[in-house]
Order: C-alpha cells, then sequence, then structure tokens
C-alpha cells in the first residue's frame, strides 16, 4: 500500500486507477471540474479561456480511482498526421503519483490508433520534466499562455 500526499487517500492492491474515453455528459462534467479546479482556481487562468471551442471536437480521457475521478486530458486532431494534446489535469493530492503519465499514454496509444504519426502539445515549464521522461522533445523557445510559461513539445509516435 501506499500514501498519497492527501493522507486520507490510500492506493492499494485493490485500488487501480482506470483511464477511460468520455462518452457521456457526465463524465465530461467531471472533467470540466478537474479542470476548473486545477487551472481556474489553482493557477488564476481565466474560465473563459480554459473552457473553449476545442472542447466540443476533441476527445477526451478521465483517470478514475474507486469511482472518483482524479484527471483528465484530451486530444484534438490537427489533420491526418498529427495530435495536439492538452488540459493535462491531475488533482493536487494525485500528482507524482503516476496519473498524468497514464492519462497521456491512453491518449498515445488512442492517436496510435487512429493512424497519427506525431502528437504535439504546449507544456508548462513546470511540467516541461514530466513530458521529457515521456518522450516529447522540446521545439522552440518559451512563450506565455493564460499567464503561464509554456513551450512547445512534440513527440514522434
Amino acid at each position: 500500500m501506499r500514501l498519497s500526499r492527501a493522507s486520507h487517500w490510500f492506493v492499494n492492491e485493490s485500488s487501480q486507477v482506470k483511464v477511460i474515453a468520455i462518452e457521456s455528459s457526465a463524465d465530461m462534467e467531471r472533467a470540466f471540474a478537474i479542470r476548473r479546479r486545477v487551472f481556474v482556481e489553482e493557477q488564476n487562468v481565466p474560465e473563459e479561456i480554459e473552457m473553449d471551442a476545442d472542447d466540443s471536437h476533441s476527445f477526451h480521457a478521465l483517470a478514475i480511482l474507486d469511482g472518483v475521478a482524479i484527471g483528465c486530458g484530451r486530444m484534438l486532431e490537427h489533420g491526418d498526421t498529427e495530435v495536439k494534446i492538452g488540459r493535462m489535469a491531475v488533482l493536487s493530492e494525485f500528482r507524482k503519483t503516476g496519473v498524468g503519465a497514464l492519462i497521456l499514454r491512453f491518449l498515445i496509444d488512442r492517436a496510435r490508433a487512429r493512424g497519427v504519426r506525431k502528437a504535439i502539445l504546449h507544456a508548462q515549464l513546470t511540467a516541461e520534466g514530466f513530458y521529457l521522461k515521456e518522450g516529447f522533445k522540446p521545439v522552440g523557445g518559451v512563450f506565455d499562455e493564460a499567464g503561464i510559461a509554456h513551450r512547445k513539445m512534440e513527440r514522434e509516435l
């Protein structure tokens, strides 16, 4: 058994994080709640920027532990050969436990299954190391997005 950073959450052999494709409005609302908490409340991103038109035509994933939604991410197709991964968010008490990697790998697997050959993303600089470990390479310099320093990264699939 391992204890997450929030003392009331335990993850043991019988508890397993599942990542699912979001296929219902109820699950989409759970993802939006995570994004509001992480981006709007914690990082002060304006909600009108956070919730955007791309949500309606993106593929969304949700990480669930014992029925509780704890992380999410999305992927937007750019033509036939490239996807943009974004809105990767994990509740603070579950960060650095591997949940983000599970979501990212789920999205990458889905992109590969669709025949996509490359994934891009805009990484917050504080998360750049995470994406480097997952095989992404930095492209270009640092830029501001929603008041937060980012760098474009990409990976061949």
